[in-house]
């Protein structure tokens, strides 16, 4: 495909929102109200507002490499403390994806550069939850329960920050894992129990007061 042909899909996309609302770009060009935070994969197989049938406008989005949230990534801390404090979300939603590039790049035992450090996150999921996932013979269906696993210890390092425990004193902010299904177009709710884990997790983890 040529880059002209993505400036053309433009206007058509354009003239479509235009003839389905005309007043559609200036309310577009207001400000942003979205309830909901996405977090999700690079993967461009993988789409955020699309998969939800959301439009533009109402979730504000962040995708890395395996949807990854670690504790010190700059980048995705302050995505969060701006959709918690200034836009006030409702919802955050951790989503993986089965078959993720990255989930499987991860099992390699081979130098991979610069994509080590990160990758390494999610190997930390691996040997959080090692037995379990020695257990499981098969190649596919263990790099499966990983994709899951690894959502949900980025849901458990979100709780852990000090906006969500304090947006959850002050509103009912709520954490969601999820896992997309690329075979069947499916989202999966891996039913986190945000108040169990956060009740959990503050004994050590408690920094408000």
């Amino acid at each position: 495909m040529k880059i002209e042909q993505l400036f053309k899909n433009n206007k058509e996309w354009i003239q479509k929102h235009m003839k389905d609302d005309p007043d559609f770009f200036e309310n577009l060009a207001k400000k942003q109200t979205p309830e909901f935070l996405y977090i999700g994969c690079s993967d461009s197989r993988v789409t955020a507002e699309e998969l939800m049938g959301l439009r533009p406008g109402e979730v504000f989005v962040h995708r890395n490499i395996a949807n990854l949230v670690p504790n010190n990534d700059l980048n995705s801390m302050s995505v969060i403390n701006y959709a918690v404090n200034h836009l006030k979300v409702k919802h955050i939603i951790v989503c993986g994806h089965y078959g993720c590039g990255g989930i499987a790049a991860a099992m390699q035992q081979s130098d991979l550069g610069l994509l080590n450090p990160w990758l390494r996150n999610i190997r930390d999921v691996y040997r959080l939850h090692f037995k379990e996932l020695e257990a499981i013979p098969n190649e596919e269906a263990r790099n499966r329960r990983l994709v899951e696993l690894n959502v949900q210890e980025q849901c458990i390092n979100i709780i852990k920050m000090a906006e969500i425990q304090q947006a959850n004193l002050e509103r009912k902010l709520v954490v969601y894992g999820w896992v997309f299904d690329l075979k069947t177009g499916e989202l999966k709710d891996l039913k986190i129990d945000f108040d169990a884990i956060l009740q959990r997790i503050t004994t050590v983890y408690n920094i408000i007061k």
